[in-house]
């Protein structure tokens, strides 16, 4: 396992920025417009990838499934009725693919069937995602690894124990390049369930890229993330939280997401490399020395005064002899007449 890798030329983890996914998920409402205006939302506010879901209905459920109360106000339809309903149309994702590498993002999908995956992968996908709930079909995800392609695994619900399954699953069957998201399944997900800091746990666990996949209403999570390093950052993205559809009243509008992803960039910038080196060379500019402190003379000293407590005071700017220095200046003789406020040197003493 590497703690660095690339999706299509672009690095991910190991401190490189992080990557954005903007998953548009069933929100394109099985309408092509939509579905290519959610790309250009993408791509205009500068995240690195969409991500949609390949799946039917009457293969990810029991048509016995109960139906599931967070969509009660929603829908009445099980869940096996709902997403053949939402599904993404299979011939739309070439051209969709296509269309997004037009407007300059990365176009994959998180398979749900093995027949998904071999679609993905005749079309070149750079990566292959596995939502959380199919962290545990141990099948599924040796037939993407088998792809060769990189794989991000969603861990949300999963025990330690369950995230290791999946990775030796994947590298049994040949993946070498695999990220983990943290996440929280959970529709919309309250801040409080984030749980940010198995990010690092995982990392450290696993020695792979670690990052987060985001249900929370806002960006302010998302942002933290980018904060502590998250290696990815996933959020759903729609044109209108009122639409009809399940994932559209917890994801982002456009204004949103750009607001997120500038947040996520400047968070990023702001990591730094964790050495504390002194002065930027911005700060040298002018914070160094103006607004440091040096020793400053009190009153009006003729030269060979001895210089005495009450004669010195601290104060800016930084340019004279530094305060600690204060026990070597008391006793000494000045050289030369100073004024009430000079700023005392080694030359003056």
């Amino acid at each position: 396992m590497s703690e660095r890798f690339e999706i299509q030329g672009r690095p991910v983890g190991g401190g490189a920025p992080t990557y954005v996914i903007a998953e548009i998920g069933a929100n394109h409402n099985r309408d092509m417009g939509v579905a290519r205006e959610l790309i250009d939302v993408a791509a205009d506010a500068g995240a690195d990838a969409v991500k949609f879901q390949t799946y039917s209905g009457d293969r990810i459920y029991s048509r016995k499934t109960p139906r599931f109360e967070y969509l009660r106000d929603i829908t009445d339809k099980t869940p096996a009725e709902l997403l053949e309903e939402i599904s993404l149309p299979r011939e739309w994702q070439a051209p969709l693919a296509a269309y997004a590498a037009e407007r300059g993002v990365h176009f994959f999908s998180s398979p749900f069937d093995h027949e998904a995956v071999r679609e993905l992968d005749e079309i070149g996908v750079p990566v292959l995602k596995i939502a959380s709930f199919e962290i545990v079909d141990l099948p599924l995800i040796r037939a993407a690894a088998s792809t060769g392609r990189p794989l991000i695994i969603s861990t949300g619900m999963a025990m330690l124990g369950e995230i290791e399954d999946a990775l030796g699953a994947a590298r049994e069957a040949g993946a070498t390049e695999i990220g983990l998201l943290q996440c929280t399944s959970v529709y919309p997900a309250p801040a409080r369930l984030a749980n940010l800091a198995a990010m690092d746990t995982m990392r450290r666990a696993f020695g792979v890229p670690v990052g987060l996949s985001d249900h929370t209403t806002g960006i302010a999570v998302p942002i933290a993330a980018a904060a502590l390093g998250a290696a990815f950052i996933e959020k759903h993205v729609t044109l209108d939280r009122t639409m009809k559809g399940p994932d559209h009243p917890f994801a982002l509008e456009p204004h949103d997401l750009r607001a997120m992803v500038a947040g996520v960039r400047e968070a990023t910038a702001a990591i730094g490399n964790g050495r504390k080196e002194g002065p930027s060379p911005e700060e040298r500019v002018e914070m160094y020395t103006q607004a440091r402190r040096s020793l400053i003379v009190t009153r009006d000293l003729p030269a060979g005064t001895v210089l005495e407590p009450d004669m010195i005071t601290v104060k800016r700017p930084g340019t004279g002899i530094a305060p600690k220095h204060l026990p070597l200046v008391l006793g000494r003789r000045t050289r030369r007449d100073l004024e009430h406020d000079d700023i005392l040197t080694w030359d003056d003493v």
